[in-house]
């Protein structure tokens, strides 16, 4: 099957078990769920257990602010397995990764490569030939093993290392 751009969608098959899909106002608790137990359990190396950086850095992950989130021009994705929301996944559908955060009780599974993989389309099916993000010294790697090139500049976000990222989003072979 082939989308507008003629990207095959065969090549987004999510792994056995983990379903993706659009989130909604509904999935703010386990979003928010999701990205402060990431923050706090597997980003250690960028946070290093200050409680000042995991303040900031939490801060906006609450219910309420994600609700505000879900307005046009970007989009909200979840890869569930097992029947429980285990990553959550954003864009700007001018082509830019917003947040991509795992559950540490799903690490391993496929389930953030899945989700970045739906991102990644999605962005396409947007328009955009390449995307960007900015990652963490956590996700650096992840990024990096999933054909994402580093850009010249790095910088801090209050006090945390940030690694910009690009990517071509060119219809893949």
């Amino acid at each position: 099957m082939q989308n507008k751009r003629g990207i095959s969608q065969a090549f987004s098959k999510s792994p056995e078990g983990i379903a993706l899909r659009p989130a909604t106002v509904f999935d703010v608790f386990d979003i928010s769920r999701v990205l402060i137990r990431s923050i706090t359990q597997l980003c250690v190396a960028d946070h290093n257990n200050d409680p000042d950086h995991l303040k900031q850095w939490t801060a906006n992950k609450d219910p309420e602010t994600i609700r505000g989130w879900f307005k046009p021009g970007s989009q909200i994705w979840l890869a569930e397995r097992e029947g429980q929301v285990a990553a959550a996944g954003g864009i700007f559908e001018t082509g830019k990764i917003t947040l991509l955060y795992v559950d540490p009780d799903h690490i391993g599974f496929g389930v953030g490569a899945a989700l970045l993989d739906r991102l990644e389309q999605k962005m396409a099916e947007c328009g955009c030939i390449e995307a960007h993000l900015d990652a963490t010294r956590t996700a650096r790697q992840f990024y990096l093993k999933h054909g994402w090139q580093p850009q010249n500049t790095s910088g801090d976000w209050n006090g945390i290392p940030q690694f910009p990222m690009r990517k071509s989003l060119h219809p893949r072979d």
